[in-house]
């Protein structure tokens, strides 16, 4: 679980942006860390025995740094405000498929797969899923996946309007062959960031991704 002293660090750095503030506040920022780090200790106790493709993964392989990068940015905001977690499946080297929580007031969530991959790794993937379409349906009509997730995401932007070249419109796949972005999420309640049993909760509803993870691993040749 997480502590409310961290989650109204983050509230708090959010209302005070700035390096002064951060510097005057380091040791609040300190805890913050630990709090962090420990929740992924917890989640790859959790998931490692259930899936092995994050066997290789760490603490430092997950965590993001709270500066950001404002060289190309208006938005000259020198912190993340938020806390995010990313658990690599498959080669710790390979843009891959993963799972992914973000924590952050009134906009926490929890998810994976693979978002925005390279258009060589899109060909691939509506390769596999032309296919082995059934294999795809197989995974998105499972209880647990169709309870947690619904369906891949379907943002405007990360969804071609018309069938990609090569692909026919009476395709059966072709909703999903329309797909840049192949991801799943769910939100988070505020109240459940604090409860004892959060690692365990959302781990379970991360690992309910691990056979679209392997999907996307198959169609991108990703082994473990």
């Amino acid at each position: 679980m997480l502590s409310k002293e961290t989650l109204l660090f983050l509230e708090d750095l959010k209302a005070n942006n700035n390096r002064d503030w951060f510097l005057a506040n380091k040791k609040r920022y300190e805890s913050y860390k630990e709090d962090y780090h420990q929740l992924i200790r917890d989640l790859l106790e959790i998931m490692k025995p259930q899936d092995a493709s994050l066997a290789m993964l760490e603490v430092k392989n997950c965590t993001f740094r709270v500066n950001r990068d404002i060289r190309f940015s208006k938005d000259k905001s020198p912190y993340k405000t938020h806390m995010g977690i990313w658990l690599r499946s498959g080669s710790l080297h390979a843009e891959a498929p993963g799972y992914y929580v973000h924590i952050e007031k009134d906009a926490s969530f929890v998810g994976g797969g693979l978002y925005c991959p390279m258009p060589e790794q899109i060909q691939k993937i509506r390769k596999e899923i032309n296919f082995f379409y059934e294999d795809l349906q197989s995974i998105l009509n499972d209880d647990s996946f169709k309870s947690t997730y619904g369906n891949l995401n379907r943002e405007e932007n990360s969804t071609l309007k018309n069938p990609p070249k090569g692909y026919e419109k009476d395709n059966p796949a072709i909703e999903y062959l329309k797909l840049k972005s192949y991801t799943a999420t769910q939100k988070i309640n505020n109240s459940d960031l604090t409860k004892n049993d959060f690692a365990q909760v959302i781990s379970q509803k991360l690992l309910t991704l691990k056979p679209l993870n392997e999907f996307i691993n198959r169609a991108l040749n990703i082994e473990d």
